[in-house]
């Protein structure tokens, strides 16, 4: 069995819908994934854009240490007054604060990759705080991720 990410919300390949657009709802997308690898103990999720104008991207959510019987985030589990599951915690995003943030790339630069992922964790509990960037996330996942599954929607501000 492979391991998967589906949503509700948000297609593979298509377009970002307004809900998860940071000016038109700011909502993070309703989250399943199936056929985690043997050992996992945890899941954490991201959403990045690597088309940002930065050098290095833009982080929009980053959650850790959602338990390993849970294998679904309801749309909004990541916005203000969302229904995360107890023990997981959300990072600061490159918006500065923790939580989901909406896609807002500049008007006319071209479409943008909104890329969310699940990661099949080795651990029950990566060392992360709610004021750890992006990159801290990373580095934390990068040494105990067991598999992870993608999807990448797109998003153009036409301006």
């Amino acid at each position: 069995m492979s391991f998967t990410l589906t949503s509700t919300d948000i297609r593979d390949g298509g377009v970002l819908p307004d809900a998860q657009v940071q000016s038109k709802g700011n909502t993070s997308p309703q989250l399943s994934w199936s056929g985690a690898p043997e050992g996992t103990k945890s899941y954490a999720i991201t959403c990045y854009d690597p088309d940002a104008p930065t050098g290095s991207g833009f982080w929009h959510w980053t959650v850790a240490n959602i338990p390993a019987e849970v294998t679904e985030l309801p749309a909004g589990a990541g916005s203000p007054g969302g229904d995360l599951p107890k023990g997981a915690i959300q990072g600061r995003t490159d918006y500065g604060q923790p939580g989901f943030g909406g896609a807002a790339p500049p008007a006319g630069h071209g479409p943008h990759r909104y890329i969310f992922t699940v990661f099949a964790v080795d651990v029950d509990r990566l060392d992360v705080t709610e004021d750890n960037s992006g990159a801290v996330f990373g580095f934390n996942l990068h040494f105990h991720t067991l598999a992870k599954a993608s999807i990448t929607a797109t998003y153009e501000n036409r301006g």
